[in-house]
C-alpha cells in the first residue's frame, strides 16, 4: 500500500476522473467499517461507516438523511485478496448532485432536436429547388403530349442529373418536332411519287384513245406509259416488301459463302446493268478466304442499292471503291464514293423510313425507304449498316456481317 498521501491524491483526483463537477465522498475501510482512507482532510477523529452499510447485500443503497441534507446514494465494491475479504471501497454522493447529469442529456436533446430542425430545413430547401424543374419538366412533357413541341425549360439549374434530365427533354422534344414536320413532309413526298407516275399514264393513254397521236407516235405513248407503270409498280412492291420486312415475315435462308467471291460477283453483275464510262470502281479483297453466312439474295439488295446511290451521288467523272476488311469477329465491306456527300444536318435522318435528302428529293425518283430497308437487311444477317463519314469529297457507308464459326 502507498504512503497515506499517495493515496489521499488518487482519492482526491478521483472525482474528476470521473467527469463530475461535485466532489462525491470516497472511503476504503476495513471490514469491520473503520475509515482507513477518504478524499476529504485529514481528521484527527477515527471515522467509521455505518455497520448497515456494510451489512447490506446492495451493491447500491440510497440512503435517506435529514430533510436539509436529502437522499444520498451509496455504491461500495469489496476488497479481496485470495478469495479473503480485507476491506471496502464506498462511493457516496447525494441525489441532487447526481441529477445535475440530467442538464447534460437536455443540452443534448436541444442539439439533436436543432440538428432534426435543420436537417428538414435542408432536406425542404432541396427538395423545393428539386421539385420545381421536374415539375416544370411535367408540364412540358403534357405540352408535348397535346403536339406542341415549343416548349421553354430554365436552364439555371446546378444539380447536374437534373440538368441532364431538361437537357435530355429538350433534345427528346426537338427531335420529335423535326420527325413530325418529316413525317408530313414524306407523306406529301409519297403521295407525290405515285401521283406523278398516275397522272402521266393517264395524259398519255388519254391521247391515244381520243387519237391526237396515232401509229409510231402512239406506240411510243404507250411504251412511255409501261414505263411508268413499271416505275409505279416497283414503289408499291417497295412499299410492301419494307412493310413485310418490318414485320419480321420474310424467311431469310442463310447460305455458306465466300465473302471475297460474292463480292466479285455481285460487282460484275452491277456493273454489266449500271455500266457508267465516266465512274471508275475498284475492289480491295483481303488476302485470306473468309467465309459468312448470309442470304445471297439480300445482301445482293443492299449491294445494289449502295452503289446506286454512291453513282447518283457522282456529278460526272468519279470514283467508287469496295474495299473488304476484317474486325474480330466481324467482316466489313466499305462502299466509298467521290460524289457530293449528305449535308451533316441530314445524316442523322438517312435511315428514318420514307427520308430524301435535299439534293436527292429532285433528281432521283423514289420513295426514300432503300437505306432503311438495307439497314433492316444487314441486321436481319446479323450484321448492320453504318454511314462511316460524309463530307463534300465523298461518302463511306459500311455493312458488317458475321464471319461463319
Amino acid at each position: 500500500i502507498p504512503p497515506d498521501l499517495e493515496v489521499r491524491r488518487i482519492l482526491v483526483d478521483r472525482g474528476r476522473f470521473l467527469n463530475m463537477e461535485s466532489n462525491p465522498y470516497i472511503y476504503i475501510v476495513n471490514t469491520e467499517g473503520v475509515v482507513l482512507y477518504n478524499n476529504r482532510p485529514p481528521n484527527s477523529h477515527k471515522q467509521q461507516l455505518h455497520p448497515s452499510i456494510l451489512e447490506s447485500e446492495d451493491e447500491i443503497q440510497k440512503v435517506s438523511m435529514n430533510e436539509n441534507l436529502g437522499d444520498y446514494y451509496v455504491v461500495k465494491k469489496p476488497i479481496e485478496l485470495d478469495s479473503t475479504l480485507l476491506g471496502w471501497v464506498v462511493f457516496i454522493e447525494s441525489k441532487e448532485n447526481l441529477s445535475r447529469v440530467n442538464q447534460e442529456y437536455r443540452q443534448l436533446l436541444i442539439m439533436i432536436t436543432g440538428l432534426a430542425l435543420l436537417g428538414w430545413g435542408a432536406i425542404y430547401f432541396l427538395s423545393r429547388r428539386l421539385s420545381k424543374p421536374i415539375t416544370e419538366v411535367a408540364k412540358a412533357a403534357r405540352q408535348v403530349q397535346e403536339g406542341n413541341y415549343d416548349i421553354s425549360l430554365s436552364h439555371d439549374v446546378v444539380e447536374e442529373e437534373v440538368f441532364e434530365l431538361i437537357y435530355s427533354f429538350k433534345e427528346m422534344s426537338q427531335k420529335l418536332k423535326q420527325l413530325e414536320a418529316l413525317r408530313t413532309e414524306l407523306l406529301a413526298g409519297v403521295t407525290h411519287e405515285l401521283k406523278t407516275p398516275i397522272t402521266s399514264i393517264s395524259g398519255l393513254l388519254q391521247a391515244v384513245n381520243e387519237g391526237i397521236v396515232d401509229g409510231d407516235e402512239a406506240r411510243e405513248f404507250l411504251q412511255i406509259s409501261l414505263e411508268e407503270t413499271e416505275k409505279m409498280k416497283k414503289m408499291v412492291e417497295d412499299l410492301l416488301a419494307f412493310n413485310t420486312f418490318a414485320a419480321n415475315a420474310i424467311p431469310v435462308t442463310n447460305e455458306l459463302h465466300s465473302i471475297n467471291e460474292l463480292v466479285k460477283d455481285f460487282v460484275y453483275r452491277w456493273e454489266i446493268v449500271q455500266a457508267d464510262k465516266d465512274i471508275t470502281l475498284s475492289v480491295s479483297l483481303i488476302d485470306i478466304s473468309i467465309n459468312v453466312l448470309v442470304d445471297p439474295t439480300r445482301f445482293q439488295q443492299v449491294m445494289t442499292n449502295l452503289l446506286n446511290n454512291a453513282k447518283h451521288a457522282i456529278d460526272g467523272v468519279g470514283k467508287i471503291e469496295i474495299m473488304i476488311k476484317t474486325k474480330q469477329e466481324y467482316v466489313a465491306i466499305e462502299i466509298s464514293d467521290t460524289g457530293i456527300g449528305i449535308p451533316e444536318s441530314e445524316q442523322a435522318f438517312i435511315f428514318e423510313r420514307f427520308y430524301r435528302g435535299e439534293n436527292k428529293k429532285y433528281k432521283v425518283g423514289g420513295l426514300g425507304l432503300g437505306l432503311p430497308f438495307s439497314k433492316m437487311i444487314a441486321q436481319v444477317l446479323g450484321g448492320d449498316l453504318e454511314l462511316k463519314q460524309s463530307s463534300p469529297n465523298g461518302t463511306t457507308f459500311s455493312i458488317t456481317l458475321p464471319i461463319a464459326k
